[in-house]
């Protein structure tokens, strides 16, 4: 018999078999030299296709759980990124390390399986088919994530339209101008929605969030604040020029409309340099001008447009007629703006009007001064018609105003002669001469009037010296040697009242002297005119009255220093 030293493995045969007939089991692992185990591709091809699952099955299948392990954590850590979708994805370094380390798993678990015959009852093939199905996770994972991560990028969106919605009501309830930040943040919200997520919920939303801003910008207009809309509508017809015409669809043009009607009530209500509460819901000042020459140049087609012509045609009738009424002197300003507001409009039907205007200041400025003088305003109703008769020279009431004007001037110093106006017309009948002599050594202008206005200025007297308070009354032009200047007046009979106004030659410290006396037919009158010496310390002396006598000397007249 022989021995089985000869197999070199002790109970097995030639044939490989133990001597009892038994299969061996197959080895652990591929011998590490050698071609490798029958089936090896496929094998290869299973282990690396299951894990590219992320899930580690094929080292699990290897029996290489270390390295299964590996793939279960950067599974997780991958998840724990991504999880809860964020609207940006997944990092694009995590997502990217991820991948690398699935690549090498496929790879490393290929290597393995091919190297190594793997033990169990499992097939290769349905290994392989196995693979291919649970590839099916991480790609349904990935598309699901995807819808998850477009949902939350549409609820950031949704987040981002609220946060504009916000804006607009909190500048909604402050004046435009300080609100103007806040709309502007606003509508880069819903600009930025509308052009760069087309698509998005939120853009869907974007037209009915911008008829609400541009409800909440022209607010004023809505409740006929008409001044005050002018420049939230001004602001909202320029947003084409920032908006794509297609997000602001219909919007683009609506505000020329109501800018045109605001510009033309804000205007019109300020006509005249009046301000204006009822139409502009504002008490801003203005003569209009601004806003009708906005229309006017903007809108020059405009049904607005047109009614400016004839707004202010009307205005300046309204105001001629109110010349006639208790303010004169207010009318004749709101037409002086009148038509000053319509000389600057660039339209040449408006400016035609500033004609008509002029015309109603010429008659306004003569009624303003009478109606100052009727109200004993005599200082300002002395220079409305000096100015009058200076400016308005051709006029048929230059006469009368400045008679108006010289009574208004004595009755400033002299009330009494401020009781009623001059006579237009010079009254008939006899007249009676005033003679008045100057002894002063300064010219006098005197102002008189009564039943007749006027002024004369007599010369300074040559030679003429001031007087004591008590000498004047006996001395003034009682020296029969010296030729005093004269003024010889023809006055009609009636009450009469004097201004004396020492002029040339005289100091500041000569004071006017104002009298009044009653003229009556059949006499004639003389005056004199003379300087008082102050005391030696400065004390006003008070004048006695002259006396009136109607005959060769009734009264006289002093001014006192």
């Amino acid at each position: 018999m022989e021995s089985g030293d000869r197999y070199g493995v002790a109970g097995y045969g030639s044939d490989g078999l133990r001597a009892d007939g038994a299969i061996p089991p197959p080895p652990s692992h591929a011998p590490s030299v050698g071609p490798p185990p029958p089936g090896a591709p496929l094998r290869a091809a299973a282990a690396a296709l299951l894990n590219l699952t992320g899930l580690g099955l094929g080292y699990a299948l290897l029996g290489r759980w270390g390295r299964a392990a590996v793939c279960w954590a950067a599974t997780a850590v991958l998840l724990w990124v991504a999880l809860p979708a964020d609207p940006d994805g997944v990092p694009a370094g995590a997502l990217v390390g991820y991948l690398l380390v699935l690549a090498l798993a496929a790879v490393d678990g290929g290597r393995i399986a091919r190297r190594s015959a793997v033990g169990g009852a499992w097939r290769p093939g349905l290994a392989v088919g196995l693979g291919v199905v649970l590839l099916a996770v991480p790609a349904g994972g990935a598309v699901v994530y995807g819808s998850a991560r477009d949902e939350a990028r549409e609820q950031m969106l949704l987040d981002r339209l609220e946060a504009g919605d916000e804006r607009v009501a909190t500048a909604s309830g402050q004046p435009f101008e300080a609100a103007k930040g806040e709309y502007g943040k606003a509508l880069d919200v819903y600009r930025a929605l509308g052009e760069d997520h087309p698509g998005s919920r939120a853009a869907k939303l974007v037209p009915d969030r911008l008829k609400e801003y541009y409800d909440a910008v022209s607010a004023p207009y809505a409740k006929k604040r008409h001044c005050e809309a002018v420049a939230p509508l001004t602001y909202l017809r320029t947003l084409p020029d920032s908006v794509d015409k297609k997000v602001l669809g219909e919007l683009a043009t609506w505000p020329d409309t109501p800018l045109a009607e605001s510009l033309y009530a804000c205007g019109v209500a300020r006509l005249g340099g009046a301000g204006s509460g009822s139409s502009g819901g504002s008490s801003v000042g203005g003569d209009g001008g601004a806003e009708l020459g906005q229309l006017l140049r903007t809108f020059p087609e405009s049904a607005s447009a047109r009614q400016v012509a004839p707004a202010i045609d009307e205005r300046i009738k309204d105001q001629v007629a109110a010349l006639k009424g208790a303010e004169p002197c207010t009318a004749t300003e709101v037409l002086r703006g009148l038509g000053a507001t319509a000389s600057r409009l660039p339209d040449d039907s408006v400016k035609k009007l500033r004609a008509d205007a002029d015309e109603g200041v010429v008659d306004g400025v003569y009624a303003c001064g009478v109606d100052q003088f009727e109200d004993g305003k005599f200082g300002a109703a002395r220079t409305t018609l000096t100015d009058f008769a200076r400016t308005y020279k051709s006029d048929g009431r230059v006469r009368q105003a400045r008679n108006i004007a010289i009574a208004a001037e004595i009755a400033d110093d002299r009330p009494a002669a401020g009781k009623r106006l001059p006579p237009s017309k010079r009254p008939g009948g006899a007249r009676m001469e005033l003679v008045i002599s100057n002894d002063a050594p300064n010219t006098v202008e005197v102002l008189y009037t009564g039943p007749v206005t006027g002024t004369v200025t007599l010369r300074a007297c040559a030679g003429c010296e001031r007087y004591s308070a008590s000498e004047g009354p006996r001395r003034a032009c009682k020296t029969s040697s010296r030729n005093y200047p004269k003024a010889r007046l023809q006055l009609p009979a009636g009450e009469y009242h004097f201004l004396y106004k020492h002029g040339t030659g005289a100091t500041a410290r000569v004071d006017s002297y104002s009298s009044g006396t009653r003229v009556q037919p059949g006499y004639t009158y003389t005056s004199c005119t003379y300087v008082i010496e102050r005391s030696p310390f400065d004390l006003d002396l008070p004048l006695l009255p002259d006396p009136i006598q109607p005959v060769v000397s009734p009264w006289g007249a002093g001014s006192s220093r």
